[in-house]
């Protein structure tokens, strides 16, 4: 009898894969095979991942108390690794994966009063279980194509909660937008290759994004004019004391000069 891989045998099949493809290759070999054996090796796997659908493995994924990769030195992976994977067994249609980003959310400040915000601020303010929404920005990163990464993805930049992440050797601390960035400029995020995309400067210059206005530009460029100023200052005091430095040794050469010759006469 052959091992436990749940349901993940046609996935893994090599011999001729039917199921529905990511750019041209079955989903699976977006996982490195090391990371995809250990995968469907483990116990969460076999236990927590059997016979999930799109909307069972939103009740899984609710339940992630933290991101992560691979840890300890045999490299198990963990339950968000093995619930992206599944994602990627799954294939779910976008509007199921976007309902994931940005699952509840109110649109009521803390006091219940009505508040206007942008659509950038909006979409970062939702998304109440946040270990849901990293697990679905994470699989946008691997399957979507890259203007649709960047568009879905660079709101969430506004988005600062605190993210517990699990490492080789234990646990760190760090955040939405942190996570998010990393996923948008690293080749690697939590034990997997991620595919080389375009950057967003050459998705710009080939016009299929328009340049990205920063939520911080106006204070940028506050703290720029201060620094100018602050600059101009400094050059106009400096000019000053080299001339009045100058000036003295001008003066004391002089000084030297009649005295040398008054001695002489």
């Amino acid at each position: 009898m052959s091992s436990h891989q749940a349901d993940a045998k046609a996935l893994l099949d090599d011999r001729g894969y039917s199921g529905q493809l990511i750019r041209g290759q079955n989903p699976a070999h977006l996982f490195e095979k090391a990371v995809r054996d250990r995968i469907t090796e483990s116990y969460y796997w076999k236990e927590q991942c059997f016979g999930l659908n799109a909307a069972t493995l939103c009740d899984r994924a609710v339940e992630l108390t933290h991101i992560g990769g691979t840890y300890g030195l045999m490299g198990k992976p963990t339950p968000f690794l093995c619930l992206a994977f599944k994602m990627l067994q799954l294939v779910p249609e976008k509007e199921v994966v976007l309902e994931y980003l940005n699952w509840g959310g109110d649109e009521e400040d803390m006091e219940g009063d009505q508040v206007q915000v942008d659509d950038d601020e909006e979409r970062a303010r939702r998304g109440e279980f946040k270990y849901l929404r990293a697990l679905a920005a994470f699989y946008i990163r691997l399957a979507w194509e890259p203007v649709e990464i960047h568009k879905t993805l660079e709101p969430l930049l506004a988005d600062f909660r605190k993210l517990k992440r699990r490492t080789r050797d234990g646990f760190t601390l760090t955040f939405m937008d942190q996570f998010v960035d990393d996923l948008l400029t690293k080749d690697r995020v939590c034990a997997t290759s991620l595919w080389k995309m375009p950057t967003r400067m050459q998705l710009e210059d080939l016009e299929l994004l328009d340049p990205r206005i920063s939520p911080l530009g106006d204070e940028v460029e506050d703290l720029d004019k201060e620094d100018g100023d602050g600059k101009s200052m400094n050059g106009e005091e400096s000019d000053g004391s080299v001339v009045s430095v100058e000036s003295r040794h001008n003066g004391r050469h002089r000084e030297r000069s009649f005295s040398y010759g008054s001695e002489s006469d």
